[in-house]
C-alpha cells in the first residue's frame, strides 16, 4: 500500500499540473482552444503605435521612421521635461479602458500588443505597469492578449520596426541573445500566472526578404528553440508564437515543431485575398498537426479586407488585423484625425537631421507656442472619443459597426494640461 502510494504521487502531480493548464487557452493538435477545450478562433486587432512608434502612422513619410528616430524629433521640439511629459501622457491615451470595451462591443475577442524590449529591462519597468493596466482591463472585457516582441534587442530585421541600428545582430551576437532571453524571461516570469494572457510572440517578421540577409535563415528556428527552451523553465502554460523568415512569411525554416504548446504564425500584406496565399500555411498546419494564425494584415482597402477575412475563416484561420488606431488614413478600426497645424510639425520632421544641419534646421523650426499646442492637441486627439470610427473597416472584418466610443473625460481637459504647463516654454 505504501508503495502504490509512493508511485502515485507522480501521477498525481501530473493530474494537478494538467488541471492547472486547462485554465489557459492552449493549442490541440490543428486548434487553439480555451480553457474549456472548445475551438477558439482569433478575431483580433493589433495595438500598432502604442509602445511602438512608427513613423508612417505620424504621416512622416521621408522623415523619422523608428521608435528612435521619433523621439529624438520629439526631445528637440518639446525638450527633456516636456518630451518625458509627452510620451507618459501618449502612452496613457493613446489606449484606455474605453478603447478595449469598445473593441470588446465590436466583437473582437483578443488584442496583439507590439512590445518594445527596452521597456521591460527591470522588474519595476514602466512597461510592466502599463500592461498591467492594460490586462486587468482586457480581463474585465473578456479580451486575451498576445504579447509581441516587436523591437528585440539587436534587432531581429535591421530596419525602423524593430528600432534596430539597420543590420539584425540578433542572430550572431551571443550578448544580444542572451539579452533577449533575459527579456523573455521577465516577461514570463511577470504573466505565468495569468490566463487572459494567450501567448508570447516570440518575434516579430524576423529576417526581411533582402539577399544579402538570406543566409542568416538557418540561425532563426535555433534561436527559436533556445529562447523558449529558457521560457518553459518558468512557464509551461502559455502558447508560444513562431513567425517565419522573410517578415513572418516563409515556413520552410522550420522542422519538426519542438514543443507542445506551439502555434505558427505569418503575416499577408498587398498579396491576392484568396486562398492561393494560404495553401503553404495550410500544408503545412497538415503535415505538423499544428494550429497556424494570421498575425498581421491590412494597410488595404475594406473590399480586400473582407474578401480576406472569409478566405481565413473558410480555412479556420485565426487573424489579426493591424492598426487599431491610424493617423488620417482609413484602413484602421479608428482613424486619429490630425492637429489643424500637424502640418508644420511634418515639414520639419522631414529636413536632413544631424548637428550639422542644425542651422537650417533652427531656421526652419515652428515657434514654440505652436509645437507646444500642436503637441499637446494630439495628445487630445488620440482619445478614442476624438477618433473617427471607420464602420467600412469593421463591416470588413466582420464586426459591429455601428458603435459609438464612450466618452471618459469631459471637455477642458486640454486646457488643463497646458494650464499645469506639462510643455515647458
Amino acid at each position: 500500500m505504501f508503495k502504490f502510494r509512493l508511485l502515485s504521487l507522480p501521477l498525481l502531480f501530473l493530474a494537478l499540473l494538467s488541471q492547472a493548464n486547462a485554465q489557459f487557452v492552449h493549442t490541440d493538435h490543428k486548434q487553439i482552444v480555451d480553457a474549456a477545450g472548445k475551438p477558439l478562433l482569433l478575431r483580433s486587432i493589433n495595438l500598432g503605435n502604442w509602445l511602438v512608434p512608427e513613423g508612417y502612422m505620424w504621416l512622416f513619410d521621408g522623415g523619422p521612421q523608428s521608435p528612435s528616430e521619433i523621439r529624438a524629433l520629439v526631445l528637440e521640439l518639446l525638450g527633456p521635461e516636456g518630451s518625458a511629459a509627452f510620451w507618459q501622457k501618449y502612452r496613457e491615451n493613446y489606449v484606455t479602458r474605453e478603447d478595449l470595451a469598445f473593441l470588446h462591443r465590436a466583437g473582437f475577442n483578443a488584442l496583439r500588443v507590439p512590445l518594445h524590449y527596452q521597456l521591460f529591462e527591470s522588474d519595476d519597468a514602466d512597461g510592466f505597469k502599463l500592461l498591467d493596466r492594460l490586462i486587468t482591463w482586457s480581463r474585465a472585457e473578456n479580451l486575451h492578449v498576445i504579447l509581441d516582441l516587436h523591437a528585440a534587442p539587436g534587432g531581429q530585421t535591421g530596419t525602423n520596426i524593430d528600432d534596430s541600428v539597420g543590420y539584425p545582430w540578433l542572430y550572431q551576437s551571443p550578448q544580444e541573445q542572451e539579452h533577449l532571453i533575459a527579456i523573455w524571461r521577465r516577461l514570463a516570469a511577470h504573466y505565468r500566472e495569468e490566463p487572459i494572457v494567450l501567448g508570447y510572440d516570440l518575434l516579430n517578421e524576423p529576417i526581411p526578404h533582402f539577399p544579402k540577409l538570406r543566409p542568416l535563415n538557418s540561425l532563426l528556428e535555433p534561436l527559436y528553440q533556445k529562447v523558449s527552451g529558457e521560457i518553459r523553465k518558468v512557464d509551461a502554460r502559455h502558447i508560444l508564437f513562431l513567425g517565419g523568415a522573410q517578415w513572418d512569411s516563409n515556413f520552410s525554416i522550420f522542422g519538426k515543431p519542438f514543443d507542445a504548446n506551439v502555434a505558427y504564425t505569418f503575416h499577408k500584406y498587398w498579396t491576392a485575398p484568396d486562398e492561393s496565399v494560404l495553401r503553404d500555411y495550410i500544408d503545412f498546419r497538415e503535415r505538423y498537426d499544428v494550429p497556424i494564425w494570421m498575425g498581421e494584415s491590412g494597410e488595404n482597402t475594406d473590399e480586400w479586407i473582407a474578401q480576406f477575412t472569409r478566405s481565413l475563416e473558410k480555412n479556420n484561420i485565426g487573424w489579426t488585423f493591424w492598426p487599431y488606431k491610424k493617423m488620417e488614413k482609413s484602413s484602421a478600426v479608428v482613424t486619429i484625425i490630425p492637429p489643424p497645424d500637424w502640418g508644420k510639425i511634418v515639414e520639419f520632421a522631414k529636413l536632413p537631421r544631424g548637428t550639422a544641419n542644425a542651422e537650417e534646421r533652427l531656421k526652419a523650426r515652428p515657434d514654440q507656442d505652436t509645437v507646444t499646442r500642436v503637441f499637446a492637441e494630439l495628445l487630445e486627439s488620440v482619445r478614442l472619443q476624438n477618433c473617427r470610427v471607420n464602420e467600412g473597416y469593421l463591416k470588413a472584418l466582420g464586426m459591429k459597426s455601428n458603435i459609438a466610443p464612450v466618452s471618459a473625460t469631459g471637455p477642458g481637459e486640454l486646457k488643463d494640461w497646458r494650464r499645469e504647463r506639462i510643455f515647458p516654454h
